[in-house]
């Protein structure tokens, strides 16, 4: 949304710009209305808050600002800044699943694919905004290619490390209706010396 009401503003060379984001809109949406018939409720109370206060409410109070308050080169400057700063937080967004993936030492939730693409489409809107002279376009998308080879090397480093299982608390029912009981055994268990884990099911 905010990157074709910048390409609306803007006029020149904002084709591609329109296009490819229209097309995003519709996915994202189909995502997103996915996402609430399959959720559960309190998943789908606070994805509709979201929804209405960012892009109701606050897309419309930038929208209207930017309308009322600011003309011109201004104008897109404003608009420019605000792409920026959100394109730039699609890209790390990611990030936030690294450390899960070094404690946890699994990929499950770190798909190469995702980062992949997103490092390819990085470089291909940097080179567009690069030749376009379009620093708004390109700025975001130089952070967007470091962020996608951080995501990949992490990816790379831990494809095949043996997970780290997160034991449940003692008493905690598993799934299958199963109790979990660990019990810490003392170094006459353990002729190496050290403290272990036994689990009763």
């Amino acid at each position: 949304m905010l990157w074709i009401y910048y390409a609306f503003v803007k006029r020149e060379a904002a084709l591609l710009l329109i296009t490819i984001n229209t097309f995003g809109i519709i996915v994202e949406s189909a995502y997103l209305i996915i996402f609430l018939i399959y959720a559960s409720k309190k998943s789908r109370l606070s994805t509709i808050k979201l929804l209405l206060l960012l892009n109701v409410f606050g897309f419309g109070a930038m929208l209207l600002s930017t309308l009322y308050l600011a003309k011109g080169a201004k104008r897109l400057s404003i608009i420019g800044w605000i792409c920026l700063v959100f394109n730039i937080s699609v890209f790390a967004a990611p990030l936030f699943v690294i450390s899960k993936v070094i404690r946890t030492r699994s990929v499950e939730y770190m798909p190469f694919f995702l980062s992949f693409f997103l490092t390819i489409n990085a470089v291909m809107w940097f080179f567009y905004g690069l030749l376009l002279k379009d620093y708004y376009v390109a700025l975001p998308n130089t952070l967007g290619f470091v962020f996608g080879i951080i995501q990949m090397v992490i990816y790379l480093i831990y494809r095949n490390a043996t997970p780290v299982l997160q034991a449940p608390l003692k008493g905690q029912e598993l799934s299958g209706g199963h109790i979990i009981d660990v019990v810490k055994t003392g170094s006459e268990h353990n002729p190496a010396g050290g403290g272990g884990a036994v689990s009763k099911f």
